[in-house]
């Protein structure tokens, strides 16, 4: 925001953080299945909270890559509502909660595992410079409490990819205090190079 530019960084994991809000915002859904309330309002809150990363991130962003996070902005639109609408035609209810729940689950399990394509570089670099401390301690926080709450709901399409999101949270940890400890400063290579 202080420079008014995206600089080399992608708006994807803001749209694809959206997508996955409103899907598993939809299995929350009285609609989908009962019961669960509180999916429902944590990832509306989550969809909100995406909505502004992308309006900030479009709003800083060179004209191509406003375009094209417009393009991907009206593709999450059009998907979610695609899979509202193919999920209402659904009569059977808990047909449509297994169906819902599986998209959801799908979409919560590369969200959990999207991080750790990091892992190439933190071990080749010897340093965790760029794998946030934060935002893996958040998502193992998060996929802990969710999965609780799925195991204490007896809900599969909760616990399952909140269970397996547990796993690599903690792996991401555990690499992050495995690398923190060990990791040099001379074996660094720059992520992104500066030209200012």
């Amino acid at each position: 925001m202080r420079n008014r530019s995206t600089e080399h960084f992608s708006g994807l994991p803001y749209i694809y953080a959206l997508l996955n809000c409103l899907i598993t915002m939809w299995y929350g859904m009285p609609a989908v299945s009962s019961n669960n309330v509180l999916v429902m309002t944590v990832n509306a809150m989550g969809a909100a909270f995406q909505l502004v990363y992308i309006i900030l991130f479009t709003a800083c962003a060179d004209k191509a890559k406003k375009v094209r996070m417009l393009g991907l902005l009206a593709g999450d639109i059009i998907l979610f509502a695609i899979i509202v609408a193919g999920s209402l035609q659904i009569l059977n209810c808990h047909l449509r909660q297994i169906v819902v729940g599986v998209i959801s689950g799908f979409a919560l399990i590369s969200m959990f595992a999207s991080p750790l394509f990091i892992i190439n570089l933190v071990i080749r670099t010897r340093s965790v410079e760029f794998m946030p401390f934060y935002l893996s301690l958040s998502t193992f926080l998060m996929s802990t409490s969710f999965l609780m709450y799925g195991i204490l709901n007896g809900d599969i399409f909760v616990f399952l990819p909140n269970g397996i999101g547990t796993l690599l949270g903690m792996t991401q940890l555990l690499l992050y205090c495995y690398y923190k400890s060990s990791g040099s400063e001379s074996s660094r290579e720059p992520l992104i190079e500066s030209y200012s």
